[in-house]
Parts: structure tokens; C-alpha cells; sequence
């Protein structure tokens, strides 16, 4: 999608003919003055910005991820949910294995994808999960069991516990899974693809 360019006599005049437009609050809108005009003795004045909203996240996350489907001869269904900004993709497909790939690989790789093409086309931090078929919720529910298994581990010998590397959302699941485990913290460590997660014996730590 192209960015909608608004040019009026005032910045206030164009934010408001933007947010008309596209049915929301002035408050909801992100823009950029693209050019602004003073003129001569307030002749010609003008100011031309470009604006999106948060519904033009949206719609260009479901535009991708479809034609990506389209071009791959994949069927697939996408719902989305905005969470205060950051987006929660679902996809029903029946072609999961594919798109799923061994250990979560493939779908790790196309939530990057898709990431990054949304962090590009709204020169922003775009934060994306996707999800297929529920297989990240049945992925969480299984990390966290063996997560708490190895925190009992580490809180009866005392020795610290590494982790194998993980995406930022599964070291995140387990971190909340363990933080009301008294005498246990989670540290991240690592870089890129070999970031992992630390289950740490902390003698003291209270649960509140």
C-alpha cells in the first residue's frame, strides 16, 4: 500500500480531513509532514503530510499474509487482533505441516518475514505473532511443562539450568510461567538465533 498524502492550509486542517476519512479520532492517527508550504504574507501557505492508522496495519498484514498464500497455491483463512498495538495473527490452513515446518522453524521464519515487510512499509517497529492451527498455544502449554520440571530440578540441586535457544515469545511464555516460582528467576542470554533462556536458582526470592 501507498501511504495517503493530505495537503491542506494548516497541520490541524489535515489531520482532521485524514481522520474523517478514515473514520477515527485525530488521536489515532501517525503521520509525517512530507512538505510544508509558509508562502508569501500567508498566501499559499499549505502543509502536506503522509498518515496511517492502525487499521492500515491491519489490512496490510491480512493483504501479505494472503498473498503470500495466493502465490504459494496455499488455501488459508487470517484473523488478526490488535493488542494495543501489537498484532496477533491466526491462520487456518490445512496446509499447516508446511507451514509450521520442524520445531515451529518455518513459522518462525515467515513471522519474521512478515515483521519485517510491516516494519518496513510503515518505517516503524511493527511487533507480530502469528499463530497456525493453535499450534503455538499447544507449543506454550508444552515449554512451560518442562520448564517448571527443570526449575524443581534446579531449586533442589542449586545448579543453574540452560535452556535450548527459543524465539523472544517462548522464552517470554516460560518467563511468566516461572515467575511466581519461589527461589527461581529467568535470565535471556545469548545473540540472534542462539538467544535462550537461564533458569537460575536465587535463594531469597520471595513470591509476592
Amino acid at each position: 500500500m501507498e501511504f495517503k498524502h493530505y495537503t491542506e492550509k494548516t497541520l490541524d486542517e489535515a489531520l482532521k480531513k485524514a481522520a474523517q476519512d478514515k473514520g477515527v479520532s485525530v488521536e489515532e492517527l501517525h503521520y509525517t509532514i512530507v512538505e510544508e508550504k509558509s508562502g508569501f504574507l500567508g498566501v499559499g501557505k499549505s502543509v502536506e503530510i503522509e498518515v496511517y492508522c492502525e487499521k492500515d496495519v491491519e489490512n496490510f498484514l491480512v493483504s501479505y499474509i494472503q498473498q503470500y498464500f495466493d502465490n504459494a497455491q496455499l488455501d488459508g483463512t487470517v484473523t488478526i487482533e490488535n493488542d494495543h498495538g501489537f498484532y496477533r495473527i491466526t491462520v487456518d490452513t490445512s496446509n499447516n505441516g508446511i507451514m509450521i515446518g520442524k520445531g515451529g522453524k518455518s513459522l518462525q521464519s515467515f513471522n519474521r518475514l512478515v515483521k519485517a515487510a510491516a516494519s518496513a512499509e510503515f518505517k516503524k517497529r511493527v511487533g507480530v505473532l502469528i499463530d497456525v492451527n493453535g499450534y503455538k498455544e499447544d507449543r506454550y502449554e508444552k515449554i512451560t511443562r518442562m520448564a517448571v520440571r527443570v526449575a524443581k530440578d534446579v531449586r533442589r540441586t542449586k545448579i543453574d539450568a540452560s535452556l535450548d535457544p527459543m524465539p523472544a515469545d517462548e522464552r517470554k511464555a516460560i518467563h511468566n510461567a516461572l515467575a511466581n516460582m519461589e527461589n527461581i528467576t529467568t535470565q535471556s542470554k545469548g545473540e540472534g538465533a542462539q538467544r535462550h533462556l537461564c533458569i537460575l536458582y536465587s535463594p531469597g526470592k520471595e513470591v509476592e
